[in-house]
């Protein structure tokens, strides 16, 4: 494992974590919530903190080295200042994902067009139930998405799951998968944060589908779903990728720590932390 220069398909730049969070403040309807500093904070209890006099892309990629990640997947849009920068820099590091709202109509198609010419991204992505409105992970508004996603010969990431914050989870039933799945054969889904408690129907649908994959993206290691565990340690192994939460909800420095403990077979670790990164991804 300490040989493997790991790929993680959830970084992000640990600048304004408010700014995320606004993203979807008009779902949450408890008092609570609405005073959380992340969306899922009963859960995520120990958030990383980075001083913010800092070069936010400069204390990235030293934690990157630190923690043995060769390179990372953020996310990017055309105002953000840090990531844009970080994946232009350091382009064989730093590689760029978009969120697309599906709201916007032809309009996040056009988006996710530029985004893909003029910011190099190599990969879309959506939070279904963070979307305001909320859109069905197989509703008719994502259609036009997944097919851009086909034409542009890149992978779709898309929570599936419950998620943590404290909104309604429908849009993200792991069902949902099995028809995108059947209508766009030619599409590369890689699922995000979790899948639960679906992760047996998620399994199941792996099997069936050979464009569907699952990334670890918010799950400390040792919560890792046994089902997904034994799935990589079997038929699943091709699959089944890393992705952290740094800085969002986890430090680098438990995961990595954590890490240990799971039960991969040898075979497992190169493909899980690297491998099927670089090919799903297509990464130089």
């Amino acid at each position: 494992m300490d040989s493997i220069g790991v790929v993680d398909l959830m970084l992000g730049v640990p600048s304004d974590r408010d700014a995320w969070f606004a993203n979807f403040q008009g779902l949450l309807k408890d008092e609570e919530s609405r005073s959380f500093g992340h969306g899922a904070a009963y859960m995520f209890k120990d958030l990383p903190q980075v001083d913010g006099t800092v070069d936010f892309i400069a204390y990235l990629l030293a934690e990157m080295d630190l923690w043995g990640i060769d390179k990372g997947l953020l996310p990017v849009n055309f105002g953000d200042t840090w990531g844009t920068r970080g994946v232009t820099e350091h382009s064989d590091r730093l590689y760029g994902s978009y969120l697309v709202d599906p709201n916007l109509g032809v309009q996040a198609v056009r988006d996710l067009r530029r985004a893909v010419d003029e910011l190099g991204v190599i990969a879309a992505a959506c939070f279904p139930t963070g979307l305001h409105p909320q859109v069905d992970i197989n509703e008719p508004l994502m259609y036009p998405i997944y097919a851009t996603c086909c034409e542009l010969e890149i992978p779709m990431c898309i929570n599936a799951g419950v998620p943590g914050p404290r909104f309604p989870f429908g849009p993200q039933h792991v069902e949902h998968l099995d028809r995108v799945c059947y209508d766009f054969p030619e599409l590369v889904l890689v699922s995000r944060h979790g899948s639960e408690p679906w992760e047996d129907l998620m399994v199941k649908l792996m099997l069936k589908w050979p464009g569907l994959h699952y990334s670890t993206s918010a799950f400390a290691p040792k919560h890792y779903p046994k089902a997904i565990i034994d799935y990589a340690n079997t038929r699943g192994a091709d699959k089944v990728m890393y992705a952290g939460y740094f800085p969002s909800g986890l430090s680098l420095e438990r995961i990595m720590t954590e890490m240990r403990g799971v039960g991969f077979r040898d075979h497992v670790w190169p493909k899980f932390l690297r491998d099927n990164a670089l090919r799903v991804f297509n990464m130089a």
